[in-house]
């Protein structure tokens, strides 16, 4: 089902339209009335009237995490104080939390985009949504369940944790729809086994996954444990939460952009020059319709690719492929860049081997050394101690094969590595201690 048929099937020229209007008031909103902003466009010479089409968007300066983080708490807002009505920030673990804005306006807009993705996903008026992201401070929880309010769905908001109790809540309220972290999602299939509650038995049809990256060998592994279809869903806080773009269930090939709300564009990370449909580089949004907190060029450093060919579904939106990492999680071992999502896929190639893991990071002497510590299945792990070591070596070979960097592993027991109700920790990088 598409949720809103005229924008989400608009034929690209009337869309193109559509953007470049919303564009240049957002542009002359933002340099009246966001000092940061007036600068960027006064150190470039620019005023936002030279912003003529699409393409001069270009000459714009990019907007940083770092920009965000030097104008805390609320000095990239648009608007006064006495017109947000939602304040959102991010955890902040890795430096200052970056904080955003809504008018009331924006909330509504943020509820349509979350009812055209959980349609998008499979979702209708008719479903249960079991959401089990979290509420609060990060931008899941509540945007989903806006969304499914708005699609007239019915909303469980049970947020993350509980576990034991969200499958015995799954059993007895029949939910069809779950929401979750997909690393999340596999916790809740494995303490429903311990349970002695098979989700073959529940009622998911679908269920839409975000907030991290995730490989097709992990979308593989969910939909066979939890019996659903697995769609992935992308946003982040800044540009407005969840909401940005999901895959459409029937094909599950790329993300639509709601590209009427954002403007996306790939960058070279390096130089900064925009990639042209097809190639591999860093994602970057322009919002276009936000009050509180527009953000112009904004760099996700989300790795990904935009692609404008037809969808199955009618949606005339362009699509983004799955993030397969992060410009500032990517890893360089030995003058190798490694992601943890190439990890992952070489890890759920092999047998035995579950989809928990952590990349180990460390330096001795002058040289960088990677640790992989991987969980594998009960019946593995009771296996004698050299099946175990000849499956480290052969794991460790395929790293090497595929990837071009030597890594040790470290098989680990089931249950080993810890779980989160939020995003998976994948990356320990003792390099920086």
């Amino acid at each position: 089902m598409i949720f809103d048929i005229e924008f989400e099937t608009m034929p690209r020229e009337a869309l193109e339209s559509i953007q470049l209007r919303r564009l240049q008031a957002t542009l002359e909103r933002a340099y009246a009335t966001v000092p940061f902003y007036r600068k960027q466009f006064e150190k470039a010479g620019l005023k936002p009237g030279d912003i003529r089409s699409l393409k001069d968007l270009h000459q714009v300066p990019f907007t940083t995490k770092q920009d965000l983080r030097d104008n805390y708490p609320f000095g990239m807002f648009a608007v006064p104080m006495d017109n947000v009505v939602r304040i959102h920030a991010s955890s902040g673990t890795t430096g200052q939390p970056t904080v955003v804005g809504y008018t009331a306006r924006d909330v509504n807009t943020w509820a349509t985009l979350m009812a055209r993705s959980l349609s998008a996903g499979g979702a209708t008026r008719g479903d249960i949504i079991h959401n089990a992201y979290g509420y609060g401070l990060f931008t899941g929880g509540l945007g989903v369940h806006y969304g499914a309010e708005k699609l007239g769905a019915s909303v469980i908001p049970v947020s993350g944790g509980n576990t034991k109790r969200q499958i015995v809540i799954m059993r007895d309220f029949g939910p069809t729809i779950l929401t979750a972290t997909p690393s999340y999602a596999l916790h809740l299939a494995e303490v429903a086994e311990e349970m002695g509650v098979s989700f073959r038995d529940l009622k998911f049809k679908y269920g839409i996954f975000g907030a991290e990256p995730w490989s097709e060998k992990m979308r593989d592994e969910i939909e066979r444990k939890l019996g659903l279809v697995a769609v992935d869903i992308y946003g982040l806080s800044e540009v407005i939460g969840p909401g940005v773009a999901i895959e459409c269930h029937e094909a599950k090939k790329g993300l639509h952009i709601f590209e009427d709300h954002f403007i996306p564009e790939i960058i070279d990370p390096a130089t900064g020059d925009v990639l042209p449909y097809g190639q591999t580089g860093e994602l970057v949004f322009t919002s276009v319709t936000k009050e509180a907190f527009p953000v112009i060029r904004y760099r996700t450093r989300d790795i990904s690719a935009l692609h404008a060919e037809p969808c199955i579904c009618g949606r005339t939106l362009v699509r983004m492929d799955k993030v397969s990492g992060r410009t500032d999680d990517m890893l360089i071992i030995r003058g190798v860049n490694v992601f943890p999502s190439q990890i992952e896929s070489v890890l759920m190639e092999m047998e035995g081997v579950s989809p928990h893991y952590q990349l180990v990071v460390d330096r001795e002497g002058n040289l960088d050394t990677l640790t992989v510590r991987v969980e594998v299945d009960e019946h593995v792990f009771s296996d004698e101690v050299k099946r175990l070591q000849d499956l480290e070596r052969r794991i460790s070979k395929n790293i090497k094969e595929y990837l071009g960097v030597s890594a040790k592993v470290k098989l680990v027991e089931p249950k080993a590595i810890a779980r989160s109700e939020g995003k998976a920790i994948r990356v320990i990088d003792n390099r920086k201690l």
